[in-house]
């Protein structure tokens, strides 16, 4: 076994990708070791232990070869043979393998071609180091030859048995290591079963001693016999001793230890309560012996009376019921007291042990009954007659071995040894000879008498001379023979079997391995394949009772449905270029690869017309059927297999223990042609012929269907669309005669060629049974013949062939057809067209188009169609999220991955091609304007792919459509990631997936844009409900996701685009939330202009020459530093520029100054809702504190911003968080702001240096941005200690928990600053510098128990009495904090502030790292918390991240509905509904930028230690 180990070098931003070459075939497991991730604490943790992931396989398939040319193992075509009934070597074995060759068969299977013990059975074997010196004089020399002739003469591969379980009862090399078996030695649990085995081994040979009779024939001998084993053995030999204790005895022993003071109190005798010592005195007897039985009980089962009671326990007992001994006082319980009440309890302990051993007797009596009438009575057992001492009444259960010098030496315990068997239903985890299990006394296992079950233990140091002697013989196998069939797997311990594959792999890395497995469970199968490397599994149709059962075993084995998608296509289309890293942690890149997608697949079979341990179709059907039963099987896309008999209609299963005759076949007496030879070789040939070519060429797709007697199969490639059709007229009891007829078959867009039609002709005469069965040498089949039939039809009409039986087709017969699809010989051509050429064609593509190609939501697509055409509905499906081809790839990845070809979908596109009309009109309308031209190759491209594809037969179009739908989604998505930055090209699959929301949420509309009078593409805040006309884009929500969305994903020109337009709608010292074109601007928001400068500060930092934006000359909307409304298309609109430097300077002075006004058309027709009094804005500075203050108590202008509208429950007008005061998030931007523009002074890149107050008093940005610094920790701290109160603005009996940040200061209702909410990361994000290290990481630890969801953080802490965390908009209650959705921002988790959650804790948790161990937890931390959110875009549609969701993540379906935003404009938030949201993504973006800086910060500092991140 060889074991790697590979070092995961942790990566924030990159995909962590281990590349192991795997060069040879077996199982490989794989497993992880790491330390748990502590739970966050401000405070230090200990180190947690090493931990790992339970383990994981993947089987690799080994690579067969017959003369150099390769034979996948779905083309193996297996023969098995008993290798003792091949005749003399070599002239015999000669004449079968080129009979064997010649029918096209590619690989023996050979029973073991060792030397056989004394039953002459192949499977004991004598010793397993030498090969049958009868049949093989010269050993290994003979075996090189014949294996070499095999391959050269006959294109044959060998395969043996390797049978581990057992050698044969006679090996001479079990005297010297009588350990290699279970003996009383070895396993003394199983002495009862030997004293069994050993009374009713003598009571056979005193049968007629006893007057009993020696030859059982009828039921009543039976039951004679079956009287005297119940009275004669079984009660002899008082096996209850082995169950129960012996009561004098244990009393003995205890009442001694009492007296001696010699006690043990478990820790079930409790020292008070109703279990105490002191109460045990009143329990009742049982309870008593209960009590004991518990803790006093050893319960092995070995030697007669093993089970017994510990004298200590038993004296703590007597000491709780008679008290301590006390040997001087004469009324004092004396021992004689103390024994006789322990007497009591024991017999009452023995009650359920003679229970137990009463149904072990029970069981032992039913199965000697069962296996005697099988043996001596039954009609199909064998009868075996006069019982003898050489032909006992039973089989033994165990191996004497001899006495003679050798085996003296040993312990006489050692030399009965048990003799392996099999149990129906059995557990094959467990030893059944084993300490566990009774299973040889209860007479259970059905046993192979001439085979010593061997005992391995559990590693070879448990018995060092059979581990290694097992290996040297499976190593010799695996020198000569190509694969190995595992005899009884099931029963072979899997770490045996595990050790002993390792060593043949060592030898034959290439190594085929099926095996004989019978679980009773498919998961348990799974088991051992994946641990084992088990390529197949050996199934047999012979087993299947009916024609649907054996339609059934078909369908299991016979390959994937026709029209199968491709899993891989699932992983491509977000497959990017990844980087490793160097040992020292510097970026390399790394080529695209081809990634497979491994699934678990059901169990590989190699699937057998019959074996030789089952009966063939003459004693178990009906001869005939030999014929439509082989074909079945060999047309199924699997590994195939037949037995030597088969083929020549043997009538009887042949006894490979008692047998003695030789094979003959007619094959290997003369040449096989195709057909014609008269018999079955001639068909079978052709049909092995037609296996191996189809699993060559990887004829993978089947349609398998179940009429009556009647089984077809349609196998099909899945490219060339090549393909044969058969026909089965199977041949069942009870349908000897044949009932029914086959419905026309219909095979739509499909040809067909009849290859042949024929019936089985079997002389089933009791003359010709006894024929063959009392031929004396040889063994010989039935008389058989084949006759070719002209009892089908076929019918070309229009696009469909029709095969229909219209003659005489009786049971037994098949007709062969060949198929093909017109043109589908070009298939490969097809595929190769429909896949190419798509980087070409989306190559010249920019992100405005892509948004048109991969998106567009209802609203959006009808605002571009004028209305006519919106997503693309599919029946009994529902509308796709987008029109664009995101929309198809949400439903299609899923088909794809899980082949789900009964989807709505897949029937949709059978039914017609409206869908591939619909993907390409849309796309020729948009590319007909000059805008769009960019798309005129990709339409061109999809048009010629969907015009190749629509002459597929329409079932399978779904499988066309999805490798032209992926191809192009590939195409498309790779093309916007090249479009972005470095950082997300080379950035893992999650940074990726949220730059393209950059893509999703950003595109031109004929209803909105940045400008009144120009239409240019513009940011919609969340889609579908901010999809298009006034409710597109929003100040706030851009400039909180400018930064990630644009300047993070490197497309710097729409930033500058949003920056400038918003800059130019600049009035009352802010910007607008509501943009609506900049027609009509709504200034209600505080928060949106600082939201904007920081965006604008970001831009300046990230952007090549950045700074060159403060001096872009902006047109005005409203008139600089006046309130004056006006229309957009009056004169004064527009008609003043200013620089970007001088609005923000006017924004920051307005501030100063002070803003008061009352909003623009106030009233209903802006806003429905809000009270008059909202309508009044109100900010100013104080000046001492340096904080901007602004609000009221009936508005909201921070992103909090819901407002009550339901009049039943009076919230109507009443914001549900109004955060008037100074909001903590306003506060750190404010002084990001005023920090950020005293630099730029200070480099002569802002011509101002500060503000003047409404007092005229000259305020420098220094010192307003040092007012803040010095009274924040005092405003916004809430201390952890109640003492520390004093030295802060604090309210301490307002206080709800402590060691957090403020959400504001001075409110309106003053409780409200108090509350824990989302808001102060924001503030730590932007200026880090107001907080102290030590109580931020503090605060972020509390905020992360209390409000971090699995994807967002909630709005408000639980332990608030306001906290409301489900919201529901449609809700019309009386109840004032949730009616109509009052509690938006009440407790509902939203997801864009989880990114500046994270950004902040990782800021500051990296403060207090020291070694680089540290700093990757610090990152692994945030990892761990990202997974929610990874979750949500990859399983949501519409690939993106939600607004929010409900309680602990619960889905909110106001936020998720995907109805089109239907709500008018006075209505703006009326009913939510953001799948997919701008900010939501954006903010995260921005945590990989943090993780980006701050790991280039630590690497600066710490040299060569590097790769942190």
């Amino acid at each position: 076994m060889l074991i790697r180990g590979c070092r995961l070098r942790p990566n924030f931003s990159r995909n962590l990708e281990i590349s192991i070459p795997i060069t040879q075939a077996g199982a490989f497991a794989f497993y992880t070791t790491y330390r748990t991730l502590p739970d966050f604490s401000a405070a230090s943790v200990a180190t947690p232990e090493l931990t790992r992931t339970p383990t994981y396989y993947i089987d690799v398939a080994p690579r067969l070869t017959i003369n150099g040319e390769p034979i996948p193992l779905d083309a193996v075509s297996m023969f098995s043979v008993i290798s003792k009934f091949m005749g003399e070597y070599p002239s015999d074995w000669q004449k079968h393998l080129r009979g064997i060759g010649q029918r096209s068969y590619n690989i023996i299977h050979f029973t073991p071609l060792m030397q056989r013990g004394s039953s002459n059975s192949p499977y004991s074997i004598y010793d397993q180091l030498t090969f049958d010196p009868a049949c093989f004089p010269k050993g290994e020399e003979d075996i090189s030859l014949l294996v070499k002739r095999m391959e050269q003469d006959h294109g044959l591969l060998g395969l043996t048995d390797v049978v581990w379980n057992h050698t044969a009862n006679n090996s001479k090399w079990l005297e010297e290591h009588p350990e290699a078996g279970y003996s009383v030695k070895t396993a003394p649990w199983l002495e009862s079963a030997l004293e069994l085995d050993d009374a009713l081994l003598q009571f056979s040979q005193d049968l007629a001693e006893l007057g009993l009779p020696t030859q059982l024939i009828t039921i009543q001998d039976l039951e004679t016999v079956m009287r005297r084993i119940e009275t004669h053995v079984l009660e002899k030999l008082r096996l209850w001793e082995y169950y129960t204790i012996d009561v004098e005895r244990d009393a003995e022993a205890a009442s001694g230890a009492w007296t001696a003071g010699d006690i043990t109190i478990p820790a079930t005798f409790k020292e008070s309560g109703s279990h105490s010592l002191e109460n045990v005195k009143g329990f009742p007897i049982r309870q008593k012996a209960d009590y004991l039985v518990a803790d006093g009980l050893h319960t092995t089962l070995t030697i007669r009376h093993s089970r017994k009671i510990d004298p200590r326990v038993g004296a703590a007992l007597l000491t709780a019921l008679l008290g301590q001994y006390d040997g001087n006082s004469i009324s004092a319980p004396d021992r004689s007291a103390a024994r006789n009440e322990l007497v009591t309890i024991l017999n009452e302990i023995n009650v359920p042990l003679y229970q137990e051993y009463n149904a072990d007797r029970s069981v032992m009596l039913e199965q000697l009954f069962n296996r005697l009438k099988y043996l001596h009575v039954d009609e199909h057992g064998p009868r075996v007659g006069k019982i003898s001492e050489e032909n006992p009444l039973i089989e033994s259960y165990f191996t004497r071995l001899p006495r003679n010098s050798t085996t003296r030496k040993h312990d006489p315990r050692s030399l009965a040894l048990v003799n392996n068997g099999w149990i129906w239903n059995a557990d094959a985890m467990t030893d059944h000879a084993g300490p566990g299990t009774r299973a040889y006394l209860r007479r259970e296992v059905i046993v192979w008498t001439d085979c010593v079950k061997l005992r391995y233990g559990s590693s070879p140091k448990d018995n060092p001379f059979l581990w290694d002697f097992m290996a040297r013989y499976t190593r010799l196998m695996a020198k000569y023979f190509t694969g190995f069939r595992i005899d009884n797997c099931h029963s072979t311990p899997i770490a045996v079997a595990e050790h002993l594959l390792d060593e043949a792999r060592k030898v034959r890395p290439n190594l085929l391995v099926c095996a004989e497995l019978f679980t009773g469970s498919e998961s348990l199968d799974y088991v051992f394949v994946e641990r084992l490397g088990l390529s197949s599994l050996i199934r047999e149709a012979m087993q299947a009772w009916s024609p649907g059962e054996l339609s059934r075993l078909v369908h299991r084995h016979g390959g994937r449905p026709i029209g199968s998608f491709e899993a891989d296509l699932v992983l491509s289309g977000e497959q990017s270029a990844a980087l490793a890293a160097e040992e020292d942690g510097s970026p390399v890149p790394c080529k695209k690869e081809a990634v497979h997608h491994i699934k678990q697949t059901p169990v590989h079979a190699l699937f057998m017309d019959c074996t030789h341990d089952n009966e063939v179709p003459t004693q178990k059907r009906d001869a005939r059927d030999t014929l439509p039963n082989s074909a079945l099987v060999s047309m199924c896309a699997c590994a195939t297999g037949s037995v030597m008999g088969y083929d020549e209609l043997y009538p009887k299963q042949i006894d490979l223990v008692r047998e003695t005759r030789r094979y003959t076949s007619s094959a290997s007496d003369g040449i096989v042609s195709r057909i014609g030879d008269g018999g079955l070789t001639g068909i079978k040939k052709l049909l092995n012929e037609i296996h191996t070519l189809m699993g060559k060429e990887g004829y993978d797709e089947t349609f398998i269907h179940h009429e009556g007697e009647y089984i077809t199969i349609h196998r099909v490639h899945p490219t060339t669309r090549k393909g044969y059709f058969l026909i089965a007229h199977t041949v069942f009891p009870g349908y000897e005669h044949g009932s029914g007829i086959l419905s026309p078959v219909h095979l739509a867009g499909t040809t067909a060629h009849l290859v042949g039609s024929w019936e089985l002709i079997v002389d089933t005469s009791e003359e010709a049974k006894a024929a063959a069965l009392t031929d004396k040498e040889y063994l010989s089949g039935l008389p058989n013949s084949t006759v070719e039939l002209e009892a089908v039809q076929l019918d070309e009409k229009d696009i469909e062939t029709v095969i229909s039986v219209v003659g005489d087709f009786p049971p037994g017969s098949i007709a062969l057809f060949e198929t093909s699809i017109p043109g589908a010989e070009h298939a490969v051509g097809l595929e190769n067209f429909v896949t190419s050429g798509a980087k070409e064609a989306f190559g010249k593509v920019d992100l405005i188009d892509l948004n048109f190609i991969l998106y567009r939501c209802e609203p959006e697509e009808r605002d571009s169609s004028g209305g006519q055409d919106g997503v693309y509905n599919i029946p009994q499906s529902g509308p796709l999220v987008y029109a664009g081809l995101q929309g198809w790839w949400s439903v299609l990845k899923g088909i794809i991955r899980n082949n789900d070809l009964g989807h709505p979908l897949c029937q949709h596109l059978r039914d017609g091609q409206w869908a591939l009309d619909y993907i390409v009109a849309r796309m020729a309308r948009m590319s007909a304007h000059e805008r769009y031209a960019g798309l005129r190759e990709p339409t061109q491209w999809l048009e010629e792919r969907f015009q190749a594809i629509r002459k597929v037969p329409s079932f399978l179009l779904p499988r066309y459509f999805a490798l032209v739908l992926q191809t192009a989604y590939s195409a498309a998505w790779d093309r916007g990631i090249a479009l972005m930055g470095e950082n997300v090209r080379k950035g893992q699959w999650f940074l990726q997936s949220l730059a393209m929301v950059s893509v999703q949420q950003t595109g031109l509309t004929s209803s909105a844009s940045l400008y009144p009078k120009t239409t240019v593409p513009c940011l919609a805040a969340g889609l579908p409900h901010f999809a298009s006309g006034w409710a597109r884009c929003w100040g706030r929500d851009v400039f909180i996701s400018l930064r990630g969305l644009f300047l993070g994903t490197g497309r710097f020109p729409e930033a500058k685009d949003h920056i400038l337009a918003f800059a130019s709608v600049l009035k009352h010292g802010m910007i607008p939330n509501l943009l609506s074109d900049g027609k009509l601007p709504r200034y209600n928001s505080r928060d949106s202009i600082w939201f904007f400068l920081q965006s604008v500060q970001d831009y300046t930092k990230i952007v090549p020459d950045g700074l060159s934006i403060l001096q872009e000359k902006v047109s005005r909307r409203f008139l600089p530093y006046d309130d004056t409304w006006f229309e957009y298309d009056d004169p004064r609109a527009y008609s003043k520029t200013s620089t970007l430097g001088d609005i923000i300077q006017e924004a920051l002075q307005m501030h100063a100054t002070g803003l008061s006004f009352r909003e623009a058309n106030a009233g209903p027709g802006i806003d429905m809702q809000m009270r008059d009094e909202g309508f009044q804005i109100d900010v100013y500075v104080d000046w001492q504190t340096g904080l901007v203050f602004g609000g009221n108590q009936f508005n909201c202008g921070t992103w909090m911003d819901k407002m009550g509208e339901n009049e039943r429950s009076g919230s109507k007008g009443i914001p549900g968080t109004p955060r008037d005061g100074a909001p903590v998030e306003i506060t750190g931007l404010l002084y990001s702001a005023l920090v950020w523009v005293c630099e730029l002074n200070i480099l002569d890149k802002h011509e101002y240096d500060g503000v003047k107050t409404a007092d005229g008093e000259k305020i420098t940005f220094r010192d307003w941005a040092d007012r803040i610094e010095k009274s924040f920790e005092e405003c916004y701290y809430v201390p952890a200690a109640l003492e520390d109160d004093v030295l802060y603005d604090i309210n301490s009996e307002l206080v709800n928990r402590r060691g957090i940040y403020k959400d504001l200061y001075r409110s309106g209702k003053e409780y409200e600053d108090y509350q824990l909410r989302p808001n102060f990361p924001i503030a730590m994000c932007v200026a880090p510098q107001l907080f102290d290290p030590e109580k931020a990481l503090g605060a972020l630890a509390v905020a992360d128990v209390a409000l971090r969801g699995p994807t967002g953080m909630a709005t408000l802490d639980p332990k608030d009495l306001n906290y409301r965390p489900y919201y529901n908009n449609s809700e019309d209650s009386t109840d004032f904090a949730t009616s109509k959705g009052r509690n938006y921002h009440q407790g509902p988790e939203w997801l864009w502030p989880t990114g500046y959650f994270l950004r902040a804790l990782l800021r500051f948790d990296l403060t207090r790292r020291k070694t680089r161990e540290e700093r990757v937890e610090s990152f692994q931390q945030i990892t761990q918390r990202l997974e929610g959110c990874k979750k949500a875009i990859v399983t949501s549609p519409w690939a993106g991240l939600a607004e929010l969701t409900n309680k602990n993540g619960e889905m909110c379906a106001d936020s998720v509905r995907s109805d089109p935003f239907r709500n008018s404009r006075r209505n703006a938030y009326a009913c939510p509904q953001s799948p997919t949201q701008a900010w939501s993504a954006g903010c995260l973006i921005d945590l990989f930028l943090d993780a980006a800086e701050l790991s280039e910060v630590w690497r600066s500092r710490s040299g060569a230690e590097s790769g942190t991140t």
